[in-house]
């Protein structure tokens, strides 16, 4: 069955690994990590792998390179096997197996931390990674994400989601300001209302009246306005899980119709190639699933 692939030399574990590593650095030089030895040692293999199956794998692209379609492709075939032989490894070494989990900032400070205790997680351990939902889909595609947390649950095949809860966004204003809940909203509206939105993870929740507000400060994550709204000089919108926050407790809540009434959803996202390849796997999506969720509606008002 196999016989064609091995009539010729130049197919081997560590040329795969090279590719693999050229196209997770974007370059030859960033995966050598500058060393020249290193960098002939990865153009060597890579044009062995090119030569064995007459093929381009890898192109330039600016001063960097990228990998092309095939390469892309190859990559994916070969980090699937390799996932496979890692795990099979661990299994025969009784080794612990670590997952790694994409979500943004907040939801990794504010509901992934607090359920990763070593009591829930006997046997295995976790790696947070800050990703936002693009980033997170095309990762676990890749198998470089064995989990994520996205906010559609419309993720292309042959991903599969779960739904973990429900949230929703609003606008806090300092106290500091002296406004009342009609004179903020017509700020608001106006434009004028100085505010702390946090970009990152605004980005994708289809907010037309936030999209092009001018910010006063511009925020990486909901975290980094809530720090801000603290300050009593700004206001922010964040999600209603962190409206129990000491930083909202000089802080009074404007009611936005248009945004009020949207809600918005977490889901728990991974690739059934993963399952397939890791039977422990399946445990650990349903073990993450139940405490997510448990602790979602806990947070629910």
């Amino acid at each position: 069955m196999f016989s064609r692939l091995f009539a010729e030399s130049g197919l081997s574990l560590d040329r795969l690994k090279s590719l693999l590593e050229v196209g997770a650095a974007g370059s030859i030089v960033k995966a050598a990590g500058g060393d020249p030895v290193r960098q002939s040692q990865y153009s060597r293999q890579i044009k062995e792998l090119e030569d064995f199956f007459r093929i381009t794998l890898i192109e330039r692209q600016g001063k960097g390179t990228r990998l092309t379609p095939s390469g892309k492709e190859l990559a994916r075939i070969s980090r699937f096997f390799m996932l496979g032989l890692s795990n099979f490894q661990r299994g025969c070494l009784a080794e612990e197996q670590t997952f790694r989990i994409g979500a943004n900032a907040t939801f990794i400070r504010h509901f992934l931390l607090p359920v990763l205790s070593p009591s829930q997680k006997p046997g295995a351990s976790y790696a947070t990674e800050v990703a936002n939902d693009s980033e997170i889909e095309r990762r676990l595609h890749d198998l470089t994400l064995d989990f994520g947390i996205v906010g559609n649950a419309a993720i292309s095949r042959p991903l599969q989601t779960k739904a973990l809860g429900k949230w929703k966004l609003e606008l806090w204003v300092p106290s500091a300001l002296r406004l009342d809940e009609a004179d903020a909203r017509r700020s608001f509206q106006d434009q004028r209302l100085p505010l702390a939105l946090a970009r990152d993870e605004l980005n994708g929740l289809a907010l037309p009246a936030l999209a092009k507000y001018p910010a006063h400060l511009a925020c990486n994550n909901f975290l980094e306005a809530a720090a801000a709204l603290k300050q009593q000089e700004v206001g922010a919108f964040l999600p209603d899980y962190l409206a129990a926050a000491d930083s909202l407790k000089s802080s009074v809540q404007v009611r936005i119709p248009k945004i009020d009434s949207q809600t918005f959803h977490f889901h728990l996202a991974w690739n059934p190639r993963l399952l397939r390849l890791n039977p422990h796997a399946t445990r650990r999506r349903d073990l993450l699933a139940r405490l997510l969720s448990q602790r979602l509606a806990g947070c629910e008002r």
